[in-house]
């Protein structure tokens, strides 16, 4: 492979040229930082950059590139300032809203419904706590019975009692930025399981609050333990809500150690 003679000059002045290494590294170093940080950001932000610098270089190469080193430093500059204005103002438009009460009870009364199971009569669940209808416990006592219609309305009730409890433990950023209503509603469906203060003080909600949401959803899996013991209900749920939790992101990591449920 033989280099172009006048190589030197491509690469001090092309304005194309200074576009498409700006362009990939827009895309490159986020992915970098993530992998080495743990810590997100926001993707429509680097690709919209990317991707408006590789369009910049397909222009640039269209535009006479003979006038002075300064000129021709002083337009790529230009290029790569309004590039990532373009990319902040594009990023934050498509930037999903805050999930609302209404959105995670769309996706979290279905799931948590499902997962619980629906039982009319009280009974005693595995660790001996009085339970009736999709997992409800508070004030529930032996021979108590509920209709389908009062089982649906009591598991709304409770599932927003666990999400507001459960977001007084979040950051205004997490809320804002990571917690669509398909991951609101997982880890609402954990608290629901498990208990607000146990996963809102857990390694699951720091991890969250702390950018690195991959390791969020995979730290819900530790909790698939109930009365000391592994259980395969509990896993396999865990496993269920994780992937709920990761919908947009990278494929879940193995789980580890677990943690106690009520």
């Amino acid at each position: 492979m033989r280099l172009v003679d006048d190589w030197r000059r491509v690469a001090s002045r092309s304005l194309s040229f200074w576009l498409l290494v700006a362009g990939i590294l827009a895309m490159v170093l986020p992915e970098l930082w993530f992998g080495f940080t743990g810590r997100d950001y926001n993707p429509y932000v680097a690709w919209w950059g990317g991707m408006l610098l590789l369009l910049g270089a397909l222009g640039g190469r269209l535009i006479p590139q003979n006038r002075p080193l300064w000129v021709e430093w002083l337009r790529i500059a230009a290029f790569l300032i309004v590039a990532l204005a373009l990319a902040m103002l594009l990023g934050t438009q498509v930037r999903a809203a805050p999930a609302t009460e209404a959105d995670t009870l769309d996706i979290a009364v279905p799931f948590i419904a499902k997962e619980e199971g629906e039982r009319l009569v009280a009974y005693r669940d595995v660790v001996g706590v009085w339970t009736i209808c999709f997992g409800s416990t508070k004030g529930v006592h032996r021979g108590m019975r509920m209709t389908h219609a009062q089982c649906l309305d009591l598991l709304r009730a409770d599932i927003i009692e666990h999400r507001n409890g459960l977001h007084r433990y979040f950051t205004a950023t997490t809320i804002d930025v990571r917690l669509p209503p398909t991951r609101d509603a997982a880890y609402t469906s954990t608290a629901f399981n498990c208990g607000v203060a146990a996963i809102g003080k857990s390694t699951a909600t720091r991890r969250l609050n702390a950018g690195n949401i991959a390791g969020g959803c995979e730290a819900l899996t530790w909790w698939k333990s109930a009365g000391g013991r592994v259980l395969r209900g509990l896993f396999e749920r865990r496993k269920r809500e994780q992937a709920l939790c990761m919908q947009g992101l990278w494929p879940p990591t193995e789980s580890r150690a677990g943690r106690d449920c009520r």
